[in-house]
């Protein structure tokens, strides 16, 4: 496992010792966990770009052209 020394803002650190207390986690498992969740995103969008940039727009507007207009149906998920 690397170490890296972090220089954090007193503000930063104050707020994370408060997050890492309230969840019973330490320091560096919070940080970790911060790290990983910040380069998952940022994977994430990666790929959605790329992915999108292979689109086939010709083909996104076929199939939603298929789709017949009709009014949205209450799925009883939201009140009234």
């Amino acid at each position: 496992m690397t170490q890296y020394a972090l220089r954090l803002p007193d503000s930063l650190m104050a707020n994370a010792r408060k997050v890492a207390a309230r969840d019973n986690t330490s320091l560096n498992q919070l940080f970790v966990t911060a790290i990983a969740e910040k380069l998952s995103a940022l994977q994430t969008e990666e790929m959605l770009r790329g992915r999108g940039a292979r689109a086939d727009i010709k083909a996104y507007r076929r199939v939603l052209g298929r789709v017949r207009d009709r009014p949205i149906e209450n799925s009883g998920d939201k009140p009234e």
